[in-house]
């Protein structure tokens, strides 16, 4: 099975729907695709748990389905949505002196595609 992982940064709305887009349309098409929540992309978070935030629906559906591997845990705190990450049960990635780490993901075979 392809595995993709997509690693967003970008904290714009605009590039963000995109992720979880292709995200959903990864796994639609038999990918295994995982959304991992970095740098400024993490002031996202709060937000997209929101009943009036457009986007909440797709984060929503993607976080059912098991598409986010996690948060960046010290972009997360730096941004001041730590708590809003425990809150939704989203997982602390900082296996790289408290970022996510791209290499692990590669180690176990995903393409990589940043955002």
């Amino acid at each position: 099975m392809e595995k993709v992982a997509l690693f967003v940064f970008n904290g714009d709305p605009m590039c963000f729907v995109h992720v979880l887009l292709n995200a959903l349309d990864l796994s639609a098409k038999g990918r295994k695709a995982r959304i991992v929540v970095e740098g400024s992309a993490t002031q996202l978070i709060a937000d997209l748990a929101s009943k009036e935030n457009p986007l909440q629906g797709l984060w929503q559906k993607v976080k059912d389905q098991g598409l986010v591997a996690g948060v960046c845990r010290a972009c997360a705190n730096k941004s001041g949505t730590l708590e809003a990450a425990k809150e939704q049960g989203l997982t602390l990635l900082d296996d790289m002196q408290g970022h996510p780490s791209i290499s692990r993901y590669q180690d176990d075979g995903y393409t990589i595609i940043t955002f």
